[in-house]
């Protein structure tokens, strides 16, 4: 109202307002906000971009990062951290490229912030060989490159290389943090490493004064579990953690799949059967699996039973002959 009654309103106020519906989440009001300015800094953009990385619309993200270039208004620091993001989140790889290059010709590329933000968005595309030399390529190389690298290097599934990592942490005089905690408990969680995981675990605090938290917790746990209750016939233990789970209305579909085979393995029929028609009666369904692939500068997905797809029809013949081709080289 405040806003409204004001007679003058410069891009300050403007933007000032598209961060505040931003932080509201109220992605409507902020775009037809940045869309009524007549004039735009790059801080105006900066600010639309974050409200729409706040509700995770990456491809809007990058849809605005072309516009900006369209219009000639030269990205900021926040601008590439924000494109680069999205990058990350979508594996837009041929776009982090653009932008890794962008940021060159601004001479953006050796801010520490950003340099870690081409690590990581590198290492969840799959080109894991581009962000170590892009990490090589740090001279100073704090505890966030560190924290980027080593689970980068871990979900590329070079469990062993992100552990050296962690080594290299250490010797280099480098205080580990939580974060890098988190990063080398779950590389051991995927190779399942479980004396070598449990045994950092138990330094953290003696050797390297770093309190674990849940998080931490959560990893061990995991490590040590792996589906505990049902790989391990626990039936009496997982009863009573599904009991107080549903009891606090937490399950959700997989939560009940898991239960259910549980119980089936350990020929509990009746119990099997009960939590299969709780399935039912809540229409529950497991949230298809997607893929994605890059074609042209274009992220495409594709997910599971998905038979809406504008080109269905064509994906099916190409599975189908692909799938021909495999039997024939069996």
């Amino acid at each position: 109202m405040l806003f409204d009654e004001m007679p003058e309103r410069d891009v300050v106020l403007w933007t000032m307002m598209i961060e505040g519906y931003g932080k509201m989440e109220d992605i409507e009001n902020a775009r037809a906000l940045f869309e009524e300015m007549h004039e735009k800094n790059v801080i105006s953009w900066s600010t639309i971009m974050a409200a729409y990385s706040r509700i995770s619309d990456f491809r809007e993200v990058l849809s605005l990062f072309g516009e900006m270039e369209e219009v000639n208004v030269k990205p900021n620091e926040s601008v590439h951290m924000s494109a680069l993001t999205a990058c990350a989140h979508i594996g837009a790889l041929t776009q982090s490229l653009c932008i890794h290059s962008y940021a060159k010709r601004c001479k953006l590329d050796s801010i520490p912030i950003l340099v870690t933000a081409l690590v990581d968005v590198y290492s969840k595309c799959g080109c894991v060989e581009l962000a170590l030399t892009v990490f090589e390529g740090i001279s100073d190389k704090g505890s966030r490159a560190w924290n980027a690298i080593i689970p980068g290097v871990a979900m590329n599934e070079d469990v062993l290389k992100s552990l050296h990592l962690f080594d290299e942490v250490v010797l280099s005089g480098i205080q580990p943090t939580e974060a890098t905690f988190v990063s080398v408990l779950s590389a051991c969680n995927h190779a399942n490493l479980v004396d070598k995981g449990f045994s950092l675990f138990e330094t953290m605090g003696t050797v390297f004064g770093v309190e674990p938290k849940i998080e931490h917790y959560e990893c061990v746990v995991d490590l040590l579990a792996r589906s505990a209750c049902r790989i391990h016939g626990k039936v009496d233990i997982g009863k009573r953690v599904w009991r107080k789970l549903a009891n606090e209305g937490v399950p959700d579909y997989e939560t009940h799949m898991l239960s259910y085979n549980m119980y089936k393995e350990a020929s509990w029929e009746s119990k099997a059967e009960s939590v299969r028609r709780l399935i039912e009666e809540r229409r529950m369904k497991k949230i298809p699996d997607c893929s994605s692939i890059e074609v042209n500068g274009i992220v495409e997905e594709f997910f599971a039973g998905d038979l809406l797809h504008p080109k269905a029809q064509e994906l099916r013949k190409v599975l189908d002959s692909l799938l021909c081709v495999m039997y024939l080289f069996q």
